[in-house]
């Protein structure tokens, strides 16, 4: 969704213009009579929802130049777009000077009023993701540079900031791709050792026979190779933060030393003589169960416990999906400047309800990509639609308006999607099958539950999906069932080359037809 925009003017038809102009170009609008209720709205929780302002300078009361001042000095770096029937040069320096964007005298034509939200909206984006990516390169991220607006992770955000407080061993779970390791950023950035190393070791990457010289290092001449002196991940986060990421993937022996470096604060080199003392803080993350690991006997119990001091569990994106459109706006903002697209500075309404109805099954490392491959997609607009998201409308069953016509000559086209084989060419006995149905972007079908074409429109048949309505890989039985079902079809109940097609005995065939209650279907021939 676009930003929502802010309109302070104390005419009630200028007002009224101008909340239905920005309403047009595609952003929810809020207008307001003055300056005061303006500071009220940008300076309470709602004022969160506010991208921009535009505000007019001559109001009684509380004039346009007194509300620039204020915002100022309250810390709201929100883009401003000044507007007045005086358009003085005088006027437009104070008004810059105070802290306005743009400047635009009334009446203001709707083409000169877009162009100045699009490129306010833009430059707030990028000024931002600039700052953020500043401040994670200089070990200073804090939890305010996290985009989120869910109550479940408001309620990680407090954990964190009060693990932050203190050295305790902080254990952070979830799913692939939910921000372990930018929760972990955060915390280092809100403590004390911010500015310090942040060592980042994926545990799960590492050749075993290579684990303990990368984490506790080696001599030279220790083994065969080790022609210098090599410090390990624990001596280089010295005096700051190591994140241990996936540490359920370690090998039980490393498990041991893990143990002992955690608990004595030193860690012995390979090759070495003596113990080195070590000060770091540790942060472990892992997307597996380590409690159940533990009572499989896959993890140690006592490294469980030293590592479990402070859990922090992440829920899932789909869990969360109010954070969606700020996660896509923040995704958005970085790769138009990436891929040069100027004009690109948000998402429209109903490319947005498209992402929210889609589980995520990657979480936030899918989004961001699928965000990515949008940004590429997209032409010269200005916002992104449903067209830019081809493998996520698939996914939820929905065609595309730019679709082609007949999905069955372009299957790649669809990911999540395969398109039923077509038969070789009969023998002359046999009748030609029936032609495969097309898919037209106006079938207006979508899956059910289970995964088959049901809506609006015919059934697309001859066609199979790889993915459930929820992204999930569909079981094999299921998809078996379906194709069984589509050959008998396909060669009106004839069983001989139903098996014959299928590359299966007739025998195997009829007892899957028992398996899957197929064997009253209608025009099926009985077993010989």
């Amino acid at each position: 969704m676009a930003e929502r925009i802010l309109i302070v003017d104390d005419d009630p038809i200028q007002r009224r213009l101008l909340e239905e102009a920005v309403k047009r170009f595609g952003h929810p609008a809020r207008a307001v009579d003055s300056g005061a209720e303006a500071l009220r709205i940008l300076t309470a929780p709602e004022g969160q929802d506010v991208g921009l302002v535009v505000l007019d300078l001559v109001m009684p009361d509380l004039d346009g130049m007194a509300v620039l001042t204020r915002l100022r000095k309250a810390g709201i770096d929100k883009p401003v777009i000044v507007q007045t029937s005086h358009g003085g040069i005088d006027v437009v320096v104070s008004a810059m000077r105070a802290g306005a964007f743009d400047f635009v005298v009334k009446p203001v034509s709707p083409e000169r009023l877009q162009v100045s939200i699009q490129n306010a909206l833009k430059v707030a984006s990028l000024e931002t993701e600039v700052g953020r990516i500043k401040r994670a390169e200089s070990g200073t991220l804090g939890f305010s540079d996290i985009v989120t607006k869910s109550p479940a992770m408001a309620r990680v955000l407090r954990l964190g900031e009060r693990a932050a407080a203190s050295t305790i061993p902080i254990l952070i779970e979830g799913e692939s791709g939910v921000g372990k390791e930018l929760i972990a950023r955060a915390i280092q950035g809100s403590s004390d050792r911010r500015s310090k190393p942040f060592v980042t070791v994926n545990c799960g990457a590492i050749p075993e026979n290579l684990v303990e010289s990368i984490l506790f290092g080696h001599e030279k001449g220790s083994f065969t190779g080790a022609l210098e002196r090599h410090l390990g991940k624990f001596q280089e986060a010295h005096g700051g933060t190591l994140f241990l990421d996936e540490v359920g993937e370690l090998p039980p022996d490393m498990q041991v030393k893990l143990l002992r470096a955690i608990q004595e604060g030193e860690v012995e080199p390979v090759g070495g003589r003596r113990t080195v003392k070590v000060d770091f803080r540790l942060i472990s993350a892992t997307n597996r169960s380590l409690l159940d690991m533990t009572r499989e006997g896959r993890f140690r119990e006592d490294l469980y416990y030293r590592l479990n001091v402070f859990p922090i569990w992440i829920p899932p994106l789909r869990d969360r999906k109010e954070d969606i459109p700020d996660l896509v706006r923040h995704f958005i903002a970085r790769f138009a400047a990436e891929e040069k697209k100027r004009r690109l500075v948000g998402i429209d309404g109903e490319a947005t309800e498209l992402l929210q109805r889609y589980d995520w099954p990657g979480n936030i490392r899918q989004l961001e990509n699928a965000v990515f491959r949008a940004v590429v997609l997209a032409d010269d607009v200005p916002y992104l639609g449903a067209d830019e998201f081809p493998q996520i409308a698939a996914q939820l069953g929905q065609l595309p308006r730019s679709a082609p016509a007949t999905l069955s000559r372009h299957p790649a086209q669809f990911d999540v999607s395969v398109a039923a084989p077509a038969a070789s060419a009969p023998e002359a006995a046999a009748p030609p099958p029936a032609p495969v149905a097309s898919l037209s972007p106006m079938s207006g079908w979508s899956p059910d539950p289970n995964g088959f074409a049901s809506g609006s429109g015919p059934a697309p048949f001859g066609f199979l999906r790889s993915l459930d309505a929820n992204g999930h890989v569909r079981t094999l039985t299921g998809i078996e069932e379906e194709m069984i079902r589509i050959a008998i079809e396909h060669y009106g109940g004839r069983m001989s080359e139903v098996a014959r097609r299928l590359g299966i005995g007739r025998s195997t065939l009829y007892r899957k037809l028992k398996e899957y209650g197929l064997d009253d279907t209608p025009g099926v021939e009985a077993a010989e």
